[in-house]
């Protein structure tokens, strides 16, 4: 396996001079997806509140698929655009990169949330994450994923197997907050309905999203959020993209596979995927801390404020999580709108 950081404990590899040779940490490589993101994002904005949620999708695919090609690393698109018959770009399996740098895993949604986007709703993102080659859990065989996230709080005190109101109240206590100041956020689905009404018997308050759970996942996670916990079924790839930003965030995750029907479950078990209720953990989801998670904002949200233009430029706005180092990095940058639009 081929780390995408340099261990720093120990030292450099030397070249045949006998020099050290240079290392690449993997923050270059995550500035570098930054940029595919930000094209991604601003590629969507003819689209945005527009009710055109292909073109919007099609024209941030092209963008990012365009910019993943300079990338250094050697990729594989672990979690795409779908299968290959399916998807002329970013679909599963595609390399991706210019093959020079770290071999790798990569998940891509180059619009996490296209109904939102075409709506103009908040909190529409784009999306990458990369972990080192071999360690993401390739669940594309099954749409929905039954997820369970919070900070670090909930590290070893909430389970996915416990009742929602169970795991509400023990949070609260970890967070040393009252239950009624509680607040949960869900997909606001049909499927949905008896766990919200759940969640406000315990007495805490919901957060019904409807779209954008990656988003909604990293929010719960993070210090001082305005929601404390995400559950729900939601898809499945976005389970393993959000399982690389908690990695950063040092937060809790759990994900049980949620077959549609027994074809589907069949397929599940073709791949080798557990379910039947197997709860999957962090690091059976994303292996080790090695992660990063890039996203820029499509239209404003909790997260990340969306693309704005202003005369003759575009203003995005972009996180960086990497699970090696803990860290949160925003950057803010304006283009030039001759350049892009």
């Amino acid at each position: 396996m081929v780390s995408l950081t340099a261990d720093m404990n120990n030292p450099a590899p030397s070249d045949a001079s006998g020099h050290a040779a240079p290392l690449r940490p993997d923050r270059n490589l995550a500035l570098e997806l930054v940029r595919a993101t930000e094209a991604a994002s601003i590629r969507a904005v003819p689209f945005i509140g527009r009710g055109d949620k292909e073109g919007a999708d099609g024209a941030a695919v092209d963008a990012m698929r365009a910019f993943m090609t300079t990338v250094s690393c050697d990729g594989t698109i672990v979690i795409g655009e779908g299968e290959k018959d399916h998807a002329p770009m970013l679909f599963n399996g595609e390399q991706v990169g210019n093959g020079r740098g770290p071999k790798c895993d990569i998940a891509v949604d180059p619009i996490d949330g296209t109904t939102l986007t075409a709506a103009g709703r908040n909190n529409a993102l784009s999306v990458i994450a990369v972990s080192d080659h071999g360690t993401m859990l390739d669940a594309s065989s099954v749409f929905y994923m039954d997820k369970l996230v919070t900070g670090p709080a909930g590290v070893g005190v909430v389970d996915i197997r416990l009742p929602i109101g169970e795991n509400i109240r023990l949070l609260a206590k970890a967070l040393g907050k009252p239950v009624d100041e509680m607040v949960v956020s869900v997909l606001h689905r049909p499927r949905h309905e008896k766990l919200i009404a759940e969640i406000r018997e315990a007495g805490a308050g919901t957060r019904l999203m409807t779209d954008g759970d990656v988003a909604g996942g990293i929010n719960a996670a993070r210090y001082n959020a305005r929601t404390d916990m995400c559950v729900g079924v939601g898809g499945s790839p976005e389970g393993i993209v959000t399982a690389c930003a908690i990695k950063a965030l040092g937060g809790h995750i759990q994900g049980r596979l949620w077959p549609r029907d027994d074809d589907e479950k069949q397929r599940a078990l073709d791949a080798g995927l557990k379910v039947d209720g197997y709860v999957y953990e962090a690091d059976e989801l994303v292996q080790g801390n090695n992660t990063i998670f890039v996203a820029t904002g499509v239209t404003d949200g909790g997260l990340v404020a969306g693309v704005r233009r202003d005369a003759n430029y575009v203003y995005t706005e972009s996180v960086v999580l990497r699970g090696v180092s803990g860290t949160l990095r925003r950057i803010s940058s304006e283009h030039l709108v001759s350049k892009w639009l």
